[in-house]
């Protein structure tokens, strides 16, 4: 199943869910004493690789961070082909002044918004399906 790529079904179905815990993007240049298990998502740069992974985790192993977030998942299935979704709701964010962190899986589109912003990141969010 490919997802949906039309728009205004994009936004009237994305139900935002707030998945609970404080997460953290750290820049790691060795994954072997990490445990993969408790890595949300690694990105592969030159300077190095980039997780995301719980506050907890990265205090226990002493990794440095400096933004500390909530998730929020659109549980709508989109397609990696859609277009506008991401600029749309990011438009709405960024004019309530909230910056977000976007993440496309295959599945679902995944936003890492300041932690102090995410009752009001999940009310904008929320506003697309009424």
């Amino acid at each position: 199943m490919s997802g949906e790529k039309d728009l205004d079904k994009l936004l009237k179905t994305m139900k935002p869910e707030h998945i609970s815990g404080e997460y953290v993007f750290c820049l790691v240049h060795d994954l072997a004493n990490l445990n993969l298990n408790d890595i949300i998502m690694t990105f592969k740069e030159q300077k190095g690789t980039t997780i995301v992974i719980k506050k907890e985790f990265a205090d226990n192993l002493k990794l440095e961070y400096s933004f500390i977030a909530s998730w929020i998942t659109l549980t709508v299935h989109s397609s990696l082909e859609a277009v506008g979704l991401t600029a749309a709701f990011s438009n709405a964010l960024s004019q309530e002044g909230i910056s977000c962190n976007v993440v496309a899986a295959f599945y679902h589109d995944h936003i890492f918004v300041d932690k102090k912003d995410t009752d009001k990141a999940m009310e904008i969010l929320n506003r697309f399906s009424k």
